[in-house]
């Protein structure tokens, strides 16, 4: 054997050596044998993920000797971790609510706060707040446009003056730079509801430069003001004029007035898209909702310029009030259906119905709420929604699932089920029981398309290379328990829950890691 030829058995041996090294990779941890659904809507197919330092290195075929932990995934779903695109879990900076548990058992690992026009332009100070104290979940933030108006102008019913504008602009744009994902509006409350659609175009003319996106709940989901229909193309008009993606916030058709819209409103959006307007939306999967008896019921005129007390103690206006008060307890279904979840003021009327409150008073039930908001103004639940309406919504292939419910403290007054049990929920009775949806569709709804809509381009997917943002769940035992009537219960069957690759939830038991972070999409992990 000459030289030359050594020489080449021995390069032939290194390229051998280092291509099977590179086949025996060890991991840090090997997710072994489960249906993977990979949240881009693909059919779900057996494989394992290989994950090391935080990413997911391999998926396919591995050996558990490549591997320093493995979990056994046969008969369960391997899944991307949840992304809750509209929640209120700004609360999570309370050392008590830290962890996110109720969100964590659902399959969440990353939520958007600041929704409905209530985010803090302090961005800054709330995610350097985040990372101090630690976080269960990974973190999105909105500037709401809400808590901007209410820095510059209060609650002041009327168009801003130039240097007015600009301040708010600047707002804007310091919320954007320090590291906001976009703009939420609550156009349906005060003092967001005074704004005109000039104004938020202008607003967004900002989130544009920053490559965010326009996640509103629109001026009017019923029939209160412009109506359903006509607040969708004004949603649809901010979007196009100001060329940023449009969110709407927790899709629905509120009260029997408009019921049955669904399918028209969707044409609206439909419509946008053929236009190459990007327009998503959110929902929970329930036919109820969850406000203020305040916002509920209260004509925003009177709450103007924050002089609420003062109308309702003036003789001439306070009979006109009740008339459009009492008008808007009938649009949301009758005294019956609103349901106190929250009252510190008198805990004991938790759970009971605003027309169960006015038989105990014994008084109307418009006299009652004047009483209540007075005293406090409690949270309520409405149940104001049709089936066929929330069903129709959830088939379409740009609607993504998302709670609207804050991070929870077990015991604490009676909350809406939806922060508890979103996510399994929809699985469980729209996938699993009605077939409504595909376990793909389901997954993807949350999953890869709010991540899509947020712009993230390493979550959302189960793909190499992408954070691991990772959940494995058995479709055996997965369902939500809290109720209304009992709403603190933790959903089940969430088995496995990895945030940025730590172990969060083991054999459904909370570790007691805090591995979120807050998060800017358009920048990732640059925060």
């Amino acid at each position: 054997m000459t030289k030359i030829q050594v020489k080449y058995l021995l390069f032939c041996a290194c390229i051998f050596l280092f291509v099977w090294s590179c086949s025996q990779q060890t991991f840090d941890l090997v997710i072994q044998d489960g249906t993977i659904i990979d949240g881009t809507g693909a059919k779900g197919y057996q494989a394992s993920v290989g994950i090391t330092d935080g990413r997911i290195m391999s998926v396919g075929k591995i050996k558990t000797s490549q591997s320093l932990k493995v979990i056994d995934a046969r008969g369960k779903y391997i899944v991307p971790g949840f992304i809750d695109m509209h929640t209120h879990c700004d609360n999570i900076q309370n050392e008590k609510r830290k962890a996110a548990l109720n969100y964590l058992t659902q399959g969440v690992t990353t939520v958007v706060s600041g929704n409905c026009g209530s985010g803090t332009y302090k961005v800054k100070d709330y995610f350097h707040k985040l990372e101090d104290q630690g976080i269960g979940v990974n973190v999105v933030h909105l500037v709401g446009q809400g808590a901007v108006r209410f820095a510059v102008l209060k609650n002041a019913d009327r168009e801003p003056a130039e240097d007015e504008l600009e301040e708010m602009l600047s707002l804007v744009s310091q919320a954007m730079d320090e590291g906001a994902a976009g703009l939420s509006t609550g156009l349906f409350y005060a003092p967001g509801s005074y704004a005109s659609t000039e104004e938020i175009i202008a607003l967004c003319s900002i989130v544009k430069e920053h490559g965010g996106i326009y996640a509103t709940h629109i001026r009017d989901e019923s029939n209160y003001t412009i109506g359903l229909e006509a607040s969708i193309e004004e949603a649809v008009e901010i979007g196009e004029k100001a060329g940023v993606p449009v969110q709407i916030s927790h899709i629905k058709a509120l009260g029997k007035p408009v019921w049955g819209k669904a399918e028209s409103v969707c044409r609206i959006i439909e419509a946008a898209h053929e236009r190459g307007v990007t327009v998503y939306a959110d929902q929970y999967p329930y036919n109820s909702s969850s406000t203020g008896l305040l916002a509920a019921i209260m004509p925003r005129w009177v709450q103007a310029d924050g002089k609420l007390r003062e109308r309702l103690q003036n003789p001439q206006l306070l009979p006109g009030i009740k008339e459009e008060m009492a008008a808007n307890i009938e649009r949301r279904g009758g005294a019956g259906t609103l349901v106190i979840s929250s009252f510190p003021e008198k805990k004991e009327w938790e759970g009971k119905s605003l027309g169960e409150i006015s038989a105990l008073m014994e008084t109307s039930a418009v006299n009652a709420a004047l009483e209540l908001i007075l005293s406090g103004g409690p949270g309520i639940i409405s149940f104001n929604q049709s089936d066929e309406d929330v069903e129709y919504f959830m088939q379409k292939p740009y609607v993504m699932t998302g709670s609207d419910g804050s991070v929870q403290v077990m015991g604490d007054a009676l909350p809406h089920p939806r922060s508890y049990g979103t996510f399994p929920r929809k699985i469980r009775r729209y996938v699993l029981e009605k077939g409504l949806l595909t376990m793909e569709q389901a997954i993807r709804s949350a999953s890869g398309l709010p991540a899509e809509m947020l712009g993230f381009k390493h979550r959302g997917l189960i793909k190499e290379g992408y954070v691991a943002d990772v959940v494995v769940f058995d479709p055996e035992t997965i369902t939500d328990r809290a109720t209304f009537d009992d709403p603190h219960q933790y959903s089940v069957g969430i088995l496995h829950v990895l945030i940025n690759g730590v172990s969060i939830i083991e054999d459904s038991q909370f570790t007691g890691a805090l591995a979120g972070k807050p998060l800017i999409p358009r920048l990732e992990e640059k925060w």
